[in-house]
């Protein structure tokens, strides 16, 4: 046994989130995708079973009354908010994150809009910032709505966006880690940027709720989105969220105005009345059986001992026990973090850029990083890779331990060495 496996056994033997990992459905895999989906929760499917065969199967239309579903979406928000450090009543659940991310960045520029005329002098909101490094679907998305609300869109680098604010700016679509490199972008200080501004912020939460703090009310987000099928664990294309700063609920002015929405969901009017609160950000008629599943995988968060605090602290651990293999393990020049160093930077994944030392930029007829990561999985370490050189892991503390981060460091250093 080498120092680095007996050092996973140290670690693991004192990890506190230890036993959460027997709440999940797991194999012999190592398993650091959970950025892109996460591990079952070993009791969703009993939960789902009940959903179907008694709720739907029995109850039928009475379980809107009788089981709740009618107000999930915000149920399921309130247990999603305090993960995001939001008070009850900002959260609704439903929808895609390209959906929600639609109705929040329009919002906010019809908000900014309303903010000049309110002034009569103000000056003319007629800007979107983009993160130039965002997500493909976040910028098609912005570039569609900046068209809508008659705006300019302007990508920029997160780093530079308090240099780009000009009077004109109306909205700021920022993700709060970025999907590709695992950098953490400072959400407190851009906000505040951008508030100074008289603009404002929408962040992306999809690569940081369930793993590190984000402190929505602290720091004053006017409006944020997330997906809930990463860190928390809701299952494919499990429905998003979408949060509504209090005060500015009632002024939130939906693209998307639909039945659920309306203060008089029933009264079939065919003049729209937004309802009050977060329910404003509600469009159509929610999709009950993944909404479930996600409250259900929600439980593992009422474990003792698991908290945003305490998944932060392993998260770290990981990953700086992942870097420190990779660099014991890894031929030197064969991969390159681009993920920060410092903690203060860095999100709950590791990115290794492949470097051309490894041979032609192209193996196997597929780009180096392609090629290792399938060789990775074939091997039993499952990660990702993102064009054209980048393999990315995910580290899920509440299942991922130091052994899996050893094992994967091993086997990568076996495959890239040839």
């Amino acid at each position: 046994m080498s120092e680095l496996q007996r050092t996973a056994e140290d670690l693991d033997a004192a990890d506190p989130l230890a036993a959460v990992r027997g709440r999940f459905v797991l194999d012999d895999v190592t398993y650091l995708d959970g950025n892109s989906l996460g591990a079952l929760p070993a009791h969703v499917p009993g939960r789902v079973e009940d959903v179907v065969r008694r709720q739907w199967g029995e109850l039928r239309i009475r379980s809107w009354e009788e089981s709740g579903w009618w107000t999930a979406p915000e149920r399921i928000g309130d247990r999603i908010a305090p993960l995001v450090g939001a008070a009850a009543g900002q959260v609704v659940v439903g929808d895609s994150t390209s959906v929600n991310v639609f109705k929040a960045l329009v919002a906010a520029v019809r908000m900014a809009q309303e903010d000049g005329r309110g002034g009569g002098a103000g000056p003319v909101r007629d800007e979107i910032l983009v993160d130039a490094t965002t997500f493909p679907s976040d910028g098609y998305i912005a570039e569609s709505a900046a068209r809508m609300t008659g705006c300019a869109l302007r990508p920029v680098a997160p780093a530079e966006v308090p240099g780009a604010l000009g009077e004109r700016t109306a909205a700021v679509l920022l993700n709060h880690v970025d999907y590709r490199t695992g950098r953490l972008h400072d959400l407190p200080a851009l906000t505040a940027a951008v508030h100074a501004a008289g603009a404002y912020a929408v962040w992306d939460l999809c690569h940081s709720a369930g793993a590190l703090p984000v402190g929505l009310d602290e720091h004053g987000v006017d409006l944020a989105v997330g997906c809930t099928y990463k860190y928390l664990n809701g299952g494919p294309g499990s429905p998003a969220y979408l949060y509504v700063r209090r005060d500015l609920q009632p002024r939130f002015d939906s693209p998307l105005p639909g039945w659920n929405s309306h203060a008089e969901p029933f009264g079939m009017r065919s003049e729209y009345a937004p309802a009050s609160g977060a329910v404003r950000g509600r469009v159509g008629t929610p999709d009950i059986l993944s909404l479930l599943a996600l409250e259900a995988a929600l439980d593992v968060w009422d474990e003792e001992g698991v908290s945003v605090a305490a998944v932060r602290a392993k998260s770290l651990a990981l990953t700086d026990f992942f870097l420190r293999c990779v660099e014991e393990y890894v031929p030197d020049g064969r991969v390159e973090s681009v993920t920060p160093a410092a903690h203060a930077e860095r999100g709950s994944q590791v990115a290794l850029r492949c470097s051309p030392t490894l041979g032609s930029a192209r193996v196997g007829g597929a780009p180096i990083a392609g090629e290792v990561m399938k060789r990775l999985i074939e091997r039993g370490v499952v990660g990702d890779y993102r064009a054209p050189d980048v393999l990315r892991f995910g580290f899920t503390p509440l299942y991922v331990g130091f052994a899996d981060v050893e094992r994967a460091a091993r086997v990568l250093g076996r495959t890239v060495a040839g």
